[in-house]
C-alpha cells in the first residue's frame, strides 16, 4: 500500500515542494523515515504514533517506510509531522488518497493529536498556490497563511479535525487573514531638545533610505534619535509587507497571524555574532539585516562590533540581499535596510571635551573610529557629529517639530520616488538608483555641478562617494518639492559627506 502527501522544505525564503511517500509493506514491524531527515524529522515517527494512538488508531503490524523526496535535499523542522501522518493514514485507507494528494500540509503534532503552530506558513502558502494545491496547517498558523489569498487555507486545530475534513464528515471553512496592525509610534521627535541638524539628517535618511552614521559623546542623544526613526517612516506597501512578513514567518516572529504595516526596527547588541547579524547558524537562518528588511537596522556602539561582522555588511548594503553560504546550506535572503549607526568619538567618549578627555587625545579618536574601515565608512551617505546638549537647554520646554510633521514630508518625498520609478520594479528609492538612471534623475544645474566638482577634487571623493552625494541631493530636492537638483541641494548633501575626512 502506497500513498503520497506533500509538504515543503525551506531554502532561504523559498519553499520547495517535498513529496512525502508512505509505503506499508510486508516485513518486520517498524517505522522508518528516510530522505535526509534531521533529528526533529526523525523524531516525527514517535509523535505520529502517539497522536494516532490518542485517536484510537492502531498502526498495522507491518513495515512502514516514509520517504521524503527529493531524497538528496536536507529536511529540517517539526512541520513534517502532519504530512507524514496524512500520508500514513491514506496508506492504510483511512483517508482518501486523492484528497490528501491535493494539499500541501505542514504542522507539528502534539502527543494528544493537537496541531502546533510552525514557522514558515506564509512561504508555504505561496508554494501551494504555485502548485495549484490547497494548504492545510495548524489553526494558529492559518491566519498568517491566508494572507496569500491565491489558494484555500484549511486550518484544523487537531489531527481529528483534519481527518473529519478529508473524510467529509465535517468540512473545514477556509481560514481568514489576520489583522493588519500598524502600531502607533510611542516615541516622538518633539521629545528631543536641540540636535536640529541630526533631525534633519534623519529626515533625509528616511526619505531616501540613506545610511547614516552619528558620532557624539555619551548622552548626546544618538540612541534617542535613532529610536524615533520608525515614527517618521511611511507604512509598508502591500508588496513590502508581504516581503518582510515572509522573512519574519520563517523566523517565527508573526504573532496571531497578523501582518504589520509598520517598518521593522532591529537593534542588535554589539556582542552579537556574525551569524546573528548576517544570518547562519543551524539551518542558515536569516540574521538581523534580513529581519530589518524594508525597515531600520540600528547598530549602537558601532566600532565595538567585531571587525569581521562590520566588514560583512559591505556587500549587503550595496546589493540589498545576502547569500549565507555554508557547507550544507546555501541560502539567499533579502536585506534592503536603512542602517543607522552610532558611535562615540573615542574609547572614553570625550574626545572634544578638553576637561574630560583622556591623555591619548587625539590618537585615541583615530584608533577608535579607525575600527570602521574606509570602504565601510564610504557606504554611509550621511555622517554627522552629534554635540552634547547644554544643560540650560534641557530645562526649556519641548519645542521640537513632532514626528507627524516630519513623517508627512517624508511620505511626500517617497511618493515622488514611487512615481519616478514606477516602471522600474527593482528600484524603489533614490538610494538604489545608479548608472545612467542616477545621472538622469540627479543631474545638477551648472552651479551645482561646479560645486560638486570642486568638492570631489578638494576632498578626494571616491566614485561611490560622488554618486552617493548625488543620491542624497536628489532626496533633498524631493523634500523641497524641486524637480531639479540645485546648488543648495548639492551643498547640503556634501556637508553630510565630508564630516569625517579620514575615509573619503
Amino acid at each position: 500500500m502506497l500513498a503520497k502527501a506533500y509538504t515543503v522544505a525551506f531554502e532561504g525564503i523559498e519553499a520547495r515542494l517535498v513529496e512525502v511517500q508512505c509505503a506499508v509493506t510486508q516485513g518486520l514491524p517498524g517505522f522508518a523515515i528516510v530522505g535526509l531527515p534531521d533529528k526533529a524529522v526523525s523524531e516525527a515517527r514517535e509523535r505520529v504514533r502517539a497522536a494516532l494512538g490518542a485517536l484510537s488508531i492502531a498502526l498495522p503490524a507491518r513495515k512502514i517506510t516514509v520517504n521524503l523526496s527529493p531524497a538528496d535535499m536536507p529536511k529540517e523542522g517539526s512541520h513534517f509531522d502532519l504530512p507524514i501522518a496524512l500520508a500514513l493514514l491514506a496508506a492504510i485507507d483511512i483517508l482518501p488518497r486523492e484528497e490528501v494528494e491535493g494539499c500541501v500540509a505542514l504542522g507539528e503534532l502534539a502527543l494528544d493529536g493537537r496541531l502546533i503552530a510552525v514557522a514558515g506558513a506564509l512561504p508555504a502558502a505561496l508554494a501551494a498556490a504555485e502548485e495549484d494545491r490547497a494548504l492545510i496547517c495548524p489553526a494558529a498558523s492559518g491566519a498568517e497563511a491566508a494572507w496569500v489569498g491565491a489558494t484555500p487555507v484549511l486550518a484544523p486545530a487537531t489531527l481529528a479535525e483534519a481527518i473529519a475534513h478529508f473524510t467529509g464528515r465535517t468540512p473545514l471553512l477556509p481560514a481568514r487573514p489576520g489583522e493588519v496592525t500598524a502600531a502607533g509610534a510611542t516615541r516622538d521627535f518633539s521629545d528631543v531638545k536641540g540636535q536640529e541638524r541630526a533631525k534633519r539628517a534623519l529626515e533625509i535618511a528616511a526619505a531616501g533610505r540613506h545610511h547614516v552614521l552619528m558620532v557624539g559623546p555619551p548622552g548626546s542623544g544618538k540612541s534617542m534619535l535613532a529610536a524615533r526613526m520608525p515614527g517618521i517612516l511611511p507604512p509598508l506597501s502591500p508588496v513590502e509587507a508581504l516581503e518582510t512578513s515572509m522573512v519574519h514567518s520563517l523566523s517565527g516572529l508573526l504573532t496571531e497571524g497578523g501582518i504589520s504595516r509598520s517598518r521593522p526596527f532591529r537593534e542588535p547588541h554589539h556582542t552579537a555574532s556574525m551569524a546573528a547579524i548576517v544570518g547562519g547558524g543551524r539551518g542558515a537562518k536569516p540574521g538581523e539585516i534580513s529581519l530589518a528588511h524594508n525597515g531600520v537596522l540600528f547598530m549602537d556602539e558601532f566600532p565595538e562590533f567585531p571587525r569581521a561582522v562590520l566588514e560583512t555588511l559591505r556587500q549587503p548594503i550595496e546589493t540589498g540581499e545576502v547569500v549565507v553560504a555554508r557547507a550544507n546550506a546555501h541560502m539567499r535572503y533579502p536585506c534592503r535596510f536603512l542602517l543607522v549607526a552610532a558611535a562615540n568619538p573615542c574609547k572614553c567618549g570625550y574626545l572634544t571635551d578638553p576637561a574630560r578627555a583622556c591623555a591619548r587625545v587625539p590618537a585615541c579618536g583615530e584608533d577608535y573610529l579607525g575600527r570602521i574601515s574606509g570602504p565601510l565608512m564610504d557606504r554611509f551617505d550621511l555622517r554627522l557629529e552629534v554635540p552634547p546638549v547644554a544643560y540650560a537647554d534641557l530645562d526649556l520646554p519641548a519645542t521640537g517639530e513632532p514626528s507627524a510633521s516630519i513623517a508627512a514630508r517624508v511620505a511626500t518625498a517617497r511618493a515622488r520616488q514611487t512615481a519616478r520609478f514606477a516602471d522600474l520594479p527593482e528600484v524603489r528609492v533614490n538610494s538604489e538608483a545608479e548608472g545612467a538612471l542616477l545621472e538622469e534623475i540627479a543631474r545638477p544645474d551648472s552651479e551645482g555641478r561646479t560645486l560638486l566638482t570642486r568638492v570631489a577634487e578638494r576632498f578626494g571623493l571616491t566614485a561611490r562617494g560622488y554618486h552617493r552625494v548625488l543620491r542624497v541631493a536628489r532626496t533633498i530636492a524631493d523634500l523641497d518639492g524641486s524637480e531639479a537638483v540645485q546648488a543648495p541641494h548639492i551643498a547640503e548633501a556634501v556637508s553630510y559627506r565630508i564630516t569625517f575626512q579620514k575615509a573619503q
